[in-house]
């Protein structure tokens, strides 16, 4: 038998207390309001900012205005000078780079770096996660510099179209934070069960009616062959596969319990018509 305790579990405020977002040299607020706004997204608090080109954030700025409902991230962000302050008390450094280098590094695309990085993270049950992280975002117009890039344990890739692969700051950090999140959840079966389940049918948890039984569904297949009947547009004596091929499409739809109810009443509502037809 298994040992449940065994198991490896990363909590949301371990997930969140665990992955910092460090963006180097960064030219414009917005920016960092728009990479708040990401992070808050997918549950990511931590975020470092190394030697901004600009003076602070302040709420008057287009950072708050942009992170719309992050403004705690940016509150509690650390400015720091240099990127050895941002990374010290971290065990491993993930680079987010665009650029092929002539030195090869060790390499990952965001999906494979962000199951990576929550393996490392999570602990048995009961345990703390021993491992911080930080992933390194670069300047908006120059990315991460070589220096910068040898710093960091592994580096990360998002393999955009190569006619256009150049990324807004913001949308490359909602990338990978999108994939840490997904990798997460699939680690938190409970807590994901509800956020990634799909709901396509009535066969599926979370859907409004009940399926159908077979019994309401052969009634309302009946009632639309006789209906059909009547308003001639499908002769018994001359069928083509018409009742065979609706059967088809209604059981391929696999119907619910009210739209059986409404299908029948619009029956009832045409028959009705052409029963007070002069």
């Amino acid at each position: 038998m298994k040992d449940e305790t065994s198991k490896l579990v990363l909590s949301s405020e371990q997930f969140a207390d665990t992955i910092n977002i460090v963006l180097l040299r960064t030219t414009h607020p917005g920016n960092v309001g728009a990479v708040a706004r990401a992070m808050k997204n997918m549950g990511l608090k931590r975020l470092q900012l190394v030697a901004p080109e600009f003076n602070k954030l302040v709420p008057e700025d287009e950072a708050y205005a942009r992170a719309a409902g992050a403004e705690d991230i940016l509150s509690s962000a650390n400015t720091c000078a240099t990127i050895d302050e941002a990374i010290a008390d971290c065990q491993l450094v993930i680079g987010a780079s665009a650029r092929s280098r002539k030195l090869p590094w060790p390499l990952m695309n965001p999906r494979d770096c962000a199951e990576f990085i929550i393996e490392k993270a999570s602990q048995p049950q009961t345990a703390k996660p021993s491992v911080q992280v930080a992933i390194l975002f670069g300047q908006e117009a120059s990315g991460l510099s070589n220096d910068e890039l040898y710093r960091c344990h592994y580096h990360v890739n998002i393999p955009a179209s190569p006619t256009y692969s150049s990324l807004n700051l913001a949308m490359a950090v909602q990338v990978i934070c999108y994939e840490l999140r997904m990798a997460f959840l699939a680690l938190a079966p409970e807590e994901a069960k509800h956020l990634m389940a799909p709901v396509l049918n009535p066969m599926s948890t979370g859907w409004d009616e009940a399926l159908a039984n077979v019994a309401e569904v052969e009634g309302f297949l009946s009632h639309l062959e006789q209906t059909l009947i009547r308003t001639e547009f499908h002769d018994p004596n001359k069928p083509r596969q018409l009742m065979a091929r609706l059967r088809r499409l209604f059981q391929r739809a696999h119907l619910d319990q009210m739209e059986v109810n409404i299908l029948r009443g619009i029956l009832s509502s045409i028959d009705k018509y052409i029963q007070q037809k002069p």
